[in-house]
């Protein structure tokens, strides 16, 4: 499998650390509010990569941390009047539902900043030790020039990125370029004992300390948004690579941009979405089909056109699915031929070609719609597919959805007694020729939302 490497800009072979096994570190929500469609994107994405990962026999640890602790975080729980911690396990809870009707697993460990605070503290405390962090009143800043490789994920030099930086009013830094590792507690913040006084930790130390702690101290893949490559992922290396002494990541992954409309999603415009809105509308398994329709390094757009026409995707291959699962009642033995085979067997290599190919899951899903199109050809054709044709297929099938984490919705297929009956009594009116009958009885059986069809292996009643 060959990766897009952010830090060398570079396709590589994806060459673990320890041969069959995979480190990977996704970054995770910051729990004050529900999910937007733009973090949808990388727990979606991600996910396959470590679906298909396993798919291929690598055991993958897969660690993503909840921030539950934050300015967002203190702010809303100081406009609701409750605890911080309150806020946090409320969203946390919000965001599980979420991913959950996304098809997304959970993660091999989900830990979180307050439960984390021991090693945030002993990884502060060796970087400041080591000369690559100072303390003042308090809080507690990464000196950005004693790591000379600051800028390397982010491609910038030091001096662009000095030009842009800012020091607040309330900050005492050497260089503008310094981030804080720890801040001192504010009167009504929630706090935590520190070498340097009641504090709370930065943003950027959290996913380097969690890292280190549940994975190693090299990870193999470090994966998330394209927003956060400067500064979060640029300052997650400097400090990890100080403290450690070793490379902190290996490959380094990053999805693009969500547009709502061709425009960038923001409050201001109106076009903001949360993935419990949009879900309520269209469901969740069509916002998953969206975040994979598309290369995950490339921007893709959001509106009721696009979301409508995953729908649209998904119901044929619901449909294609539930074809061969009828077909594989009715089917009888018989040879399956050998080009037949490996003519499956060519659109699984398809699949696998491109998934390898830095995880192109648009070339992925076009794989499986020209296969659903040859399955649909054995199902529905003149000639009818042995019972192992059929079932091949269908176990080829099952594997892409399964990498994708597609149609994972259960269709209730359970008809009514009474349809049941009606469709009895419409075989009996067209075996006595009385097919005025017939056709009134599939008419009163459309009328009440099913949908039945003679095909060669039988009468198929279907939900419309």
């Amino acid at each position: 499998m060959k990766i897009y490497n952010t830090l060398t800009r570079e396709l590589e072979e994806f060459k673990p650390i320890e041969p069959g096994k995979a480190k990977i570190y996704a970054c995770g929500p910051t729990v004050y509010n529900y999910i937007h469609i733009g973090n949808a994107r990388p727990i979606c994405v991600f996910d396959v990569l470590r679906r298909y990962l396993e798919y291929q026999g690598y055991e993958v640890t897969f660690v993503q941390n909840y921030t539950d602790v934050d300015d967002k975080i203190i702010k809303k729980s100081n406009e609701e009047g409750v605890s911080a911690s309150e806020i946090s396990e409320r969203f946390i809870a919000e965001y599980k539902k979420d991913a959950q009707g996304l098809n997304v697993r959970e993660a091999t460990i989900h830990p979180q900043v307050t439960q984390s605070m021991d090693m945030i503290i002993a990884l502060v405390k060796d970087l400041v030790e080591g000369g690559h962090a100072y303390e003042v009143n308090g809080d507690v800043y990464f000196k950005v020039d004693t790591f000379k490789e600051y800028g390397k994920l982010s491609h910038m030099p030091l001096e662009d990125l000095q030009a842009g930086a800012r020091i607040d009013a309330h900050e005492q830094k050497e260089n503008p370029m310094d981030f804080a590792l720890w801040k001192a507690a504010k009167p009504g913040e929630p706090y935590w004992e520190s070498p340097w006084g009641k504090g709370r930790p930065g943003w950027h130390i959290e996913c380097s300390a969690m890292a280190k702690n549940y994975l190693a101290e090299t990870i193999d893949i470090h994966c998330g948004g394209q927003d956060l490559i400067f500064p979060h992922h640029e300052n997650e290396i400097a400090q990890s690579e100080c403290g450690n002494g070793v490379p902190f990541a290996r490959y380094w992954m990053h999805n693009g941009y969500i547009n709502v409309d061709n425009r960038k999603m923001s409050k201001s415009l109106g076009n903001f979405f949360t993935v419990r809105e949009v879900a309520e509308k269209f469901g969740y398994e069509p916002i998953r089909f969206l975040m994979l329709q598309a290369h995950y390094r490339s921007q893709i757009n959001y509106n009721t056109e696009i979301i409508e026409q995953c729908q649209a995707a998904l119901e044929r291959l619901y449909n294609c699915k539930e074809s061969m699962e009828f077909s594989l009642e009715k089917a009888a033995d018989g040879a399956f031929p050998e080009e037949e085979k490996q003519a499956i067997l060519a659109r699984k290599q398809q699949f696998i070609d491109a998934m390898d190919n830095d995880l192109n899951t648009a070339d992925a899903i076009s794989a499986l719609f020209e296969l659903t199109r040859e399955i649909n050809t054995m199902t529905s054709g003149s000639t009818l597919a042995a019972k192992e044709q059929i079932a091949f297929a269908k176990a080829v099938f099952d594997e892409m959805c399964g990498v994708l984490g597609l149609l994972y919705q259960k269709k209730e297929n359970e008809i009514p007694q009474e349809i049941l009956d009606l469709v009895e009594e419409r075989a009996a009116a067209r075996k006595a020729k009385d097919f005025a009958k017939a056709d009134a009885l599939r008419d009163q059986i459309t009328a009440m939302g099913y949908i039945v069809e003679e095909t060669r292996q039988g009468t198929k009643i279907s939900k419309k």
